[in-house]
């Protein structure tokens, strides 16, 4: 992944920065974070899973952490993240005896996670590299755990755009859903479905109510890509 100095340096600035970047669609981060976390939470209860354990790949500065263990109902969650600084700043204003944080290379998977959810980091991680982290996420989960892979859809005009004006964002490399359906698949995982979500902007809202029946158009500002490590094989 990115060197911890390329994103310490933006963790102390990462919401106002986020924010700016996203005025133009007239909502802010909590608006998509929480938005994704209620969307990801349906459609677990539709394919009748129930995590316990959750593991955020990419946490930052854990606030979508939280918002996992609340709204998922968990008894332990860990935030992993790059980021020394970001994880120093989680751990000050989110840490508890139930939700952890880390850097990655303090952690080492023991496939006991039940769901792992990533938002937004991939196209942070340089491409030959991007095996090796899904390697990583399947390692994490148990046998039929849950992966829940949200990203920028570079075939979202607004995305790009939204993209271009973030200071931390400019000089990533998007995954487009097809690629992203190819590299889980790649390392082994079953895909559930996929769903575009976001379509429309604030001055909008009125329209929302349609975006339920709107999940397969590939247009969304982002995708989720909702798939599952296999279970063991019986013997």
């Amino acid at each position: 992944m990115s060197n911890t100095a390329e994103f310490d340096q933006f963790a102390d600035t990462y919401d106002d920065d986020l924010n700016q970047a996203l005025s133009v669609s007239g909502e802010n981060k909590d608006y998509f974070a929480r938005t994704r976390v209620q969307w990801l939470h349906k459609r677990l209860r539709d394919i009748g899973e129930k995590p316990i354990a959750a593991m955020d790949y990419g946490c930052g500065i854990g606030d979508t952490t939280v918002l996992l263990h609340g709204q998922l109902g968990l008894n332990q969650t860990v935030g992993l993240d790059v980021s020394s600084r970001s994880v120093e700043l989680a751990r000050q204003k989110h840490g508890s005896p139930q939700r952890n944080f880390d850097t990655f290379d303090h952690y080492t998977p023991t496939a006991n996670v039940d769901l792992v959810y990533c938002n937004g980091v991939f196209h942070h991680i340089p491409i030959a590299e991007r095996a090796a982290c899904l390697g990583f996420i399947r390692d994490s989960l148990r046998p039929g755990g849950v992966f829940a892979w949200w990203e920028n859809n570079p075939w979202n005009p607004g995305t790009r755009y939204v993209m271009s004006k973030c200071v931390f964002d400019r000089e990533a490399v998007t995954v487009s859903p097809t690629e992203a359906v190819s590299l889980v698949q790649g390392q082994g995982f079953n895909i559930l479905r996929r769903d575009f979500l976001f379509f429309y902007p604030r001055f909008l809202k009125a329209l929302r109510f349609t975006e339920p029946w709107m999940t397969r158009i590939p247009m969304g500002a982002q995708y989720l890509v909702l798939c599952q490590k296999p279970h063991a094989v019986a013997k």
